[in-house]
């Protein structure tokens, strides 16, 4: 089919994956699910306060919309996460748009841990994340980004990827940022101010009431000499970033420090060579 413009209009995939639930005498407990397109949802068995979720379209190009939202109830401790890596491939026309939603009751303990999202050559990619945390709620929030296939050698230098995170508590605004990375920024991302010569980078954020007195337990898990991490905590916010040459170092070390801020361990779905992460 032809557009306007005379150029084909290619099917682009759209999904929307939306998961309610409330706390149940085992857990938590399903209120609802609604599954559309190449978005899908589930709670793994033996794991009743887990939600995976996955694209089933393999990846997002020009033109996709993905959509994943959860409603947390009162006093739950639950986590969400990715089935596997989410791949931003290149696009001949046109944004590819995600967009993570989450509503948390009160009291209530949520982490959102996706795997890491690989950007390709020539990709372009829009994020938004929305968390709306009510009293006494806590978010935990972790996501990493790969520049290229390191496994070819890709080494990106047209890409756009835009990705902002909002989380409000009570009502307020408590912690904003967006990220910005364009074929500009790729071209000088040896410069110390940009990744310094990084490949991939990570972003950690534990929010809410007293987020901050987790940072001493976090210091002797951030020595690993292939990963550069820093941590800033204050005021109901820890924040910690890291980057690295490499996915796997810095994978691993992002798996110690998750595993050590929720005292258990990661989801089966990080899984890799047999071992939990």
């Amino acid at each position: 089919m032809l557009d306007g413009r005379g150029w084909q209009a290619l099917q682009r995939s759209a999904g929307r994956a939306e998961v309610a639930v409330e706390a149940g005498p085992h857990g938590a407990h399903l209120r609802k699910l609604r599954q559309e397109g190449s978005a899908k949802a589930f709670l793994p068995k033996g794991a009743p306060n887990e939600a995976v979720f996955l694209n089933t379209s393999g990846g997002l190009t020009g033109g996709d919309r993905l959509c994943f939202s959860l409603d947390l109830g009162d006093g739950l401790d639950f986590t969400a996460t990715t089935q596997t890596a989410e791949r931003a491939y290149a696009s001949a026309d046109g944004t590819a748009e995600m967009r993570v939603a989450a509503t948390v009751g009160a009291n209530a303990r949520f982490a959102w841990l996706p795997q890491e999202t690989i950007l390709y050559e020539n990709s372009r990619l829009r994020r938004v994340t929305d968390i709306s945390l009510a009293q006494g709620a806590t978010a935990l929030i972790c996501e990493m980004i790969i520049l290229g296939r390191h496994a070819m050698q890709e080494k990106p230098r047209a890409i756009s990827f835009q990705d902002v995170r909002r989380v409000h508590h009570g009502g307020r605004l408590l912690w904003s940022e967006a990220i910005r990375l364009g074929p500009g920024h790729c071209d000088r991302h040896q410069s110390t101010a940009i990744l310094g010569g990084a490949r991939c980078f990570a972003t950690l954020a534990l929010l809410g009431r007293d987020a901050e007195s987790a940072a001493a337990a976090l210091l002797p898990h951030m020595d690993n000499p292939a990963c550069e991490t820093a941590i800033s905590a204050w005021s109901g916010k820890l924040i910690l970033r890291a980057a690295a040459h490499h996915s796997w170092p810095l994978r691993c070390q992002l798996a110690q420090i998750l595993s050590c801020l929720r005292g258990k361990p990661m989801p089966r779905v990080w899984q890799m060579n047999g071992d939990i992460l």
